[in-house]
């Protein structure tokens, strides 16, 4: 089995094995654990992945968020932090590779993507206005709630379908957002918030046609368009695989092209630049920038280091240097898509294409029999530590959360557990293992029950809440 290499790869060593283009220089060691362990571990976790101790996990793909591998030249950054208080110089020089690399003018570091997101929504919306988006994520949704708005889904109906091989199932409709805009009147509308690589529907991209198609609907209509970049340097990969035109075009031009027809953006670092903690917050507008740089202060930290160390910032400013680079990249989202390519051989039934961060396995296929109130990608996700200590998670409906207006579940159509693979961290053999897994679990699928909920926090409730066996 060789892995599904890239097409810019294929052309290059044709369907050869390769291999990641880094060599490892120090390691972790991982324990095993017995079945019996595990049952107990996961029954003392109330049947969540996230309440797991990562002593008790075998591989963890839990999240991609802050559990990448950082560089030799990362860590030697570590080494240069300048502690100042005001002004560091490390945040200079991460300022300079944003604007470098992603475009925008004014630069808040803050100590994560949260964080950011939080501060967008307070600055740019009012009480009562609607913010159109690529399809929901957890805590951008919530911040936007807290901040007065609704979240309105103007994703291409290709999005909610598992089998559909449509390219670019990230795209925004534009028949869905000109009615809303018209309907509403742009006036209701906050901003546009387009994500790359959208998480909730498998980590599927967003096309150049699109981006640049939504940037003059925006223009026409005076609404601005703010991008969550969190994964935009593996969406930047997937237009250079799928997009005519652009397959002899670097990852940095095209990143930086797509970012040119937005408004700001911001940015978990914890994912595409490469460090275990870290995000930022990027506008053109000054008057934004403004208000952003007083709301800082208040919740994050001086606008100079937004919550972050100097050595912090300093490897950021390193990992958007590395991320960006064609070859690194191949290799992250060829590794996706090796397993992807093992797991569609053994007819798994999984999100298609496959992403870039993440193969997202479809619960409802596994689990016909278990409905969705019984929380099939929970179930899934449990079932895969029970078998071999994988740590997957839940994207289903304890994600989605409830209405709050009736309190009753939102029931999303994709019902998904999500395999995501950390940066530099795991070996092809690791794959292999997880692969095999996956399949041992699904030959098992119709002896398995649903679960019920038993603890149930306020806000973000597939962090914390906890089930039990029907």
């Amino acid at each position: 089995m060789t892995p599904n290499i890239p097409r810019t790869m294929g052309q290059q060593f044709g369907r050869r094995s390769w291999a990641e283009p880094w060599k490892i220089k120090m390691v972790e060691p991982l324990a095993e654990t017995t079945p019996d362990q595990r049952a107990r571990a996961l029954e003392e976790a109330g049947y969540n992945t996230f309440l797991l101790k990562s002593e008790d996990v075998y591989i963890d793909l839990l999240t991609d968020s802050g559990t990448g591998a950082m560089s030799d030249r990362q860590w030697a950054g570590m080494m240069l932090g300048d502690e100042a208080y005001a002004g560091s110089k490390n945040f200079y020089r991460l300022e300079a590779a944003i604007q470098r690399h992603y475009g925008y003018r004014h630069i808040l570091p803050t100590h994560q993507g949260r964080g950011a997101e939080h501060l967008i929504s307070r600055c740019a919306i009012k009480p009562g206005q609607l913010v159109p988006g690529n399809m929901y994520f957890t805590t951008t949704r919530l911040h936007q709630e807290l901040a007065g708005g609704r979240f309105v889904d103007v994703i291409c109906d290709e999005a909610h379908d598992t089998s559909s091989l449509a390219p670019f199932k990230g795209n925004i409709d534009l028949g869905k957002l000109e009615a809303l805009i018209r309907t509403e009147g742009a006036e209701k509308v906050a901003y546009v918030s387009l994500a790359g690589t959208v998480n909730m529907a498998g980590g599927q991209p967003v096309s150049m046609a699109n981006v640049k198609a939504v940037s003059e609907l925006c223009g026409k209509h005076g609404v601005k368009l703010y991008l969550d970049a969190t994964r935009m340097a593996e969406n930047a990969f997937f237009i250079q695989e799928r997009e005519p035109g652009y397959a002899d075009v670097p990852i940095a031009q095209i990143l930086r092209e797509f970012c040119d027809y937005t408004d700001g953006a911001w940015m978990s670092g914890k994912k595409d630049n490469l460090v275990n903690i870290g995000g930022w917050l990027a506008v053109n507008d000054w008057d934004l920038y403004e208000e952003l740089r007083n709301q800082i202060v208040i919740y994050e930290g001086l606008h100079t280091y937004g919550g972050l160390a100097g050595r912090d910032m300093e490897a950021m400013a390193i990992g958007i240097e590395e991320c960006v680079q064609d070859d690194y990249m191949r290799s992250r989202v060829g590794q996706v898509q090796y397993l992807g390519e093992l797991l569609t051989d053994w007819n798994v039934p999984i999100v298609k294409p496959v992403g870039g961060h993440a193969v997202f396995l479809d619960a409802k296929a596994f689990y016909p029999h278990i409905p969705q109130s019984e929380f099939p990608a929970q179930v899934l996700a449990a079932e895969l530590y029970l078998d071999s200590g994988i740590r997957a998670m839940e994207r289903g409906v304890v994600s989605a959360g409830r209405n709050p207006a009736t309190g009753d579940h939102y029931y999303p159509r994709l019902e998904l557990t999500r395999l995501t693979i950390p940066r530099r961290v795991y070996t092809q053999a690791h794959m292999d293992v997880v692969a095999e897994s996956v399949k041992m679990v699904f030959e098992r699928a119709t002896e398995t029950r649903g679960l019920r909920m038993t603890y149930e926090p306020k806000y973000l409730r597939f962090f914390q809440a906890k089930f039990a066996r029907l």
